[in-house]
């Protein structure tokens, strides 16, 4: 039976956060603005853990923002294709991973930014899941225009919040940042939820947390196949239960370049500015199974590479002539190096995708 490879996108694939990056250019400190945003979504999902709550809300929270300055599909769709990043050979490591695998790609990215991906890549859009998204169909009134800007604008104000890490309640965090979260509640879920435009919150779903592990679970309901077949790559909060469902159920789960709540949560943490590395680990675990892909990553050397023959031959020439003299670092995590591992992903993580994407959660 033919193996289940899935990947998040923006990480794994792409450099891209395309959310924060329209959010910049076309809210007035937009960056600002979707910082502030997604760290209140890491506290949402990951301490206070809101009842219905999926981490990656940030990019449903940001939407009424983005409609009140005038965003539309169209534009979406023309930055989306205009301002695409990806990681080095990740079109390679696709087109070799759909020769071996049901490949598939679970991001909660729009499905906007997805389908330019699936184009410049060459990678069926079918074999996606995505945030799904209209935003033409919303209204929004003057009243409410005029009222979100300012809004906006509040929130560009606020310190950013920082989250003790034994933090498990609000009393957790500081008097100032209680205040910023409570101030955060109220302005997303009395004032902009009773807005006409607040339909929005209710109507778009964005896939990331428990709704990732459902699309993993649909994946291999469709396929017949079993999660102990399934690899999955991911990189940020959005993949926790992703990795947890794969994880719990047999499959292999893998980081790259991911922030701490990733490493915390896989089996291998890579760190690479080439995708060629997942790869290569794909490759072993599609054809081989898990046991040899952690054995690879075990004994994760340029003589164990060469002379172990589980890799395939263009795979490890191309792996070979990108790195001569020394690999990416690719590690098992464990309970010892999970701690330091996750510091050093995330400050790698900064350095290929940028220090304002890389430090988002």
């Amino acid at each position: 039976m033919k193996r289940v490879f899935i990947s998040d996108c923006e990480g794994p694939i792409s450099k891209n956060d395309n959310a924060y990056e329209i959010a910049t250019r076309y809210v007035p400190n937009g960056n600002k603005l979707f910082t502030l945003i997604s760290k209140y979504d890491d506290v949402q999902a990951d301490v206070l853990k809101k009842p219905g709550y999926s981490a990656g809300s940030t990019l449903k929270l940001i939407l009424p923002f983005l409609k009140a300055y005038g965003v539309t599909d169209k534009q979406i769709d023309e930055f989306s294709t205009q301002n695409l990043i990806l990681i080095a050979n990740s079109k390679d490591t696709l087109q070799h991973v759909l020769s071996v695998a049901s490949a598939f790609i679970i991001s909660t990215s729009y499905e906007h930014y997805i389908k330019a991906l699936c184009k410049a890549l060459e990678f069926p859009y079918e074999n996606t899941y995505s945030t799904k998204l209209s935003l033409d169909k919303y209204l929004v009134t003057e009243q409410e225009k005029k009222r979100l800007k300012e809004l906006a604008k509040e929130i560009v104000k606020m310190p950013l919040i920082e989250i003790p890490p034994a933090a498990k309640a609000k009393e957790d965090f500081s008097t100032n940042d209680q205040e910023v979260i409570g101030r955060l509640d109220t302005i997303f879920w009395t004032e902009i939820a009773s807005m006409d435009l607040g339909s929005i919150f209710s109507e778009v779903t964005t896939l990331g947390g428990s709704q990732k592990a459902a699309a993993i679970e649909d994946v291999v309901t469709k396929l017949r196949a079993s999660l102990e077949d399934v690899m999955y790559v991911g990189d940020s909060i959005t993949d926790v239960e992703a990795f947890q469902f794969v994880k719990e159920n047999g499959g292999l789960t893998v980081s790259f370049n991911g922030n701490n709540y990733a490493v915390r949560n896989s089996e291998i943490a890579v760190l690479s500015a080439n995708s060629i590395v997942t790869a290569v680990i794909a490759d072993v675990f599609c054809r081989r199974g898990r046991k040899p892909a952690l054995d690879l990553v075990e004994n994760w050397n340029l003589q164990f590479l060469e002379r172990s023959g589980v890799v395939s031959l263009s795979l490890l020439d191309h792996l070979f002539t990108l790195y001569p003299q020394i690999l990416p670092k690719v590690q098992i995590v464990t309970a010892g190096n999970m701690e330091p591992l996750a510091k050093e992903s995330s400050e790698f993580r900064k350095r290929v995708r940028g220090e304002a994407i890389g430090k988002l959660g």
